[in-house]
């Protein structure tokens, strides 16, 4: 043991130590509430020893001098924070589509208090009522009145939807934005604790659970990958692509289509922008997402699959095979909805006009010399005209970019009305829910809606006809689901649609999030701080003092009694 002045270096280290626990454990107490504070925990190790010259029986005598601090240690499981990151990633992403089929299937459920189902089967119930006298204005009437409100109800539908995608990149935007900010701050976060902690002397503990706090974040926009050096910073790949060194942060762009305003996130330093060529941070069309691949991790992703690449017409699924509509259209929650909903537009609004305005084939040379071969004509033996007797019959439904027909005389001196075909390079041009309307002379002159045929005779086949295509199996949802169906079943199985992927989305969503709940629970169980081991730890080293204090009292009066008494 060493002398009685020695003796005073174990009782002063343990006033000291003890006291420096107790601070931080008062610490630690004081942020208990505080997120993402990993709790301090206090290491002793012995001071150095003094060796005496006198050899013992077995070995030198050694006298030691008392405790010191080891080190206050930063305690975090590097396996939890990583598991947690990429299970976290992975919810952000199926709860940002599962956001977005709710959305969409609010659109379609509810419109101002009205289902757009309702303006189906309305539509659907005015042909019934035509059939009974198709020379009835009054029910010439009630077809114009419901095939007006049945066109408004879908474009707000379209309308709805495209100011959804809107929103959709707007959030995207923000969340380049938001990455680009973490990035930042995570560089300047590595150099201040570079600084600090090259002395080897400090732990930056408040910076790294800032760093650490936004790795948490960053781990929710996209797929993050980090390591930590032995000097303390961190190096970060985000989507497999060098995010941040110790001293750099690689930023991520967006490109804004021209045409639909839409953002992509890009990596510049990996482009070449001069050229138009960009190496985007997403390739999602070029393999699967799955949790096998790790392709389906963070909220950007998810909004970004979710929003789709442009608003969609039927012609983003219409004669596409299976494997190319589900990794096309098929994987977009927004784009399936408006595909398939315009697809059901196209179709009723399509069969409608053929039947008020039917087509035959003619083959016939023109007055100008143009040879027409098996072009598609209105078919004035069956077909019907309005009171005005205007030839061709009017379509209920008209384009806005084109009319139904040209009017072209032979050189034999008939008279064809040739279709005019859909162009599908103009939308204008074609059956789209926002690119038509109700024909303007039906509108404005009763009786013009086709109900007469050549002899004066009432419509009644016609009629009969309009009512049968509503309960004709020809319609198909998309190319994944083949089965004929009829429009009233078409419109019941897209909403079907659009609830289960909605339900699978939620389903993995929930699940996810309880089990980032569960690896949070493991993680606070390192990291978190109790309130009542806290105490405990307190109670100990206050008591830890005492005996310090206790142990110097008596060094001293052993001292006094040896000065003064002996």
């Amino acid at each position: 043991m060493a002398n009685g002045m020695g003796s005073l270096y174990i009782g002063a280290s343990g006033l000291q130590n003890s006291q420096n626990a107790l601070n931080t454990t008062a610490n630690n107490l004081a942020n208990v509430d505080t997120k993402g504070y990993v709790r301090q925990q206090v290491l002793f190790e012995d001071r150095q020893y003094v060796t005496f010259d006198r050899k013992a029986a077995i070995s030198y005598q050694q006298a030691g001098l008392g405790v010191d601090i080891a080190d206050v240690i930063h305690t975090r499981n590097a396996f939890l924070d990583q598991y947690y990151r990429t299970e976290n990633g992975r919810q952000c992403f199926y709860e940002a589509c599962a956001e977005t089929a709710r959305e969409v299937q609010t659109q379609f459920q509810e419109l101002e208090g009205e289902q757009f189902q309702d303006a189906l089967q309305q539509f659907w119930e005015s042909f019934e009522e035509l059939s009974k006298g198709p020379d009835q204005g009054i029910y010439q009437t009630l077809v114009i009145q419901k095939a007006t409100l049945f066109l408004d109800r879908a474009q707000k539908i379209e309308n709805e939807l495209k100011d959804y995608q809107k929103n959709l990149n707007y959030k995207i935007n923000n969340h380049i934005d938001r990455i680009n900010e973490i990035g930042t701050r995570i560089r300047d976060l590595n150099v201040e604790i570079l600084r600090i902690e090259s002395g080897g002397v400090e732990t930056a503990m408040t910076l790294r659970d800032e760093r650490d706090n936004l790795l948490d974040e960053l781990s929710g926009l996209a797929k993050v990958d980090f390591k930590e050096r032995a000097d303390g910073t961190v190096r970060v790949k985000l989507e497999n692509v060098e995010f941040v060194d110790e001293i750099h942060v690689y930023k991520v762009a967006g490109y804004t289509d021209q045409t639909t305003g839409f953002v992509t996130p890009y990596w510049p330093q990996l482009s070449d922008v001069g050229r138009g060529k960009y190496t985007y941070m997403f390739d999602y069309k070029s393999g699967d997402i799955s949790a096998e691949l790790n392709t389906d991790i963070g909220e950007l992703k998810g909004l970004i699959v979710s929003r789709g690449d442009h608003p969609a017409d039927y012609r983003d699924i219409t004669g596409l095979d299976s494997q190319k509509y589900e990794d096309t259209t098929g994987m977009s929650v927004v784009m399936n909805a408006q595909a398939e909903l315009d697809q059901l537009i196209h179709e009723v609004v399509t069969s409608i006009n053929d039947i008020f305005s039917p087509l035959t084939t003619a083959s016939f040379t023109a007055m100008d010399g143009t040879r027409y071969t098996n072009v598609k004509v209105w078919d004035e033996a069956n077909g019907c005209v309005g009171t005005d007797g205007q030839k061709p019959g009017h379509e209920l439904f008209t384009r806005r970019g084109c009319d139904r027909y040209n009017k072209v005389t032979a050189q034999d001196g008939t008279v064809y009305y040739v279709y005019n075909e859909e162009d599908l390079s103009d939308p204008a041009k074609m059956y789209t829910a926002n690119g038509i309307v109700i024909n303007e002379d039906l509108l404005q002159l009763e009786g013009c809606l086709p109900h007469l045929m050549k002899d004066g005779e009432p419509g009644w086949a016609m009629a009969k006809q309009l009512v049968e295509i509503w309960n004709q199996k020809k319609q198909t949802i998309n190319p994944s689901n083949t089965d004929p169906c009829t429009f009233k079943e078409y419109y019941r199985r897209m909403i079907q649609d659009v609830a289960t992927v909605g339900s699978v989305y939620e389903g993995l969503s929930e699940g996810l999030t309880a089990e980032v709940e569960s690896i949070e629970n493991s993680r606070q169980q390192v990291i978190g701080v109790s309130s009542d081991e806290e105490l405990q730890n307190m109670i100990k080293y206050q008591n830890a003092y005492n005996a310090a204090s206790r142990f110097i009292n008596v060094i001293s009066e052993m001292l006094e009694h040896i000065v003064t008494r002996l």
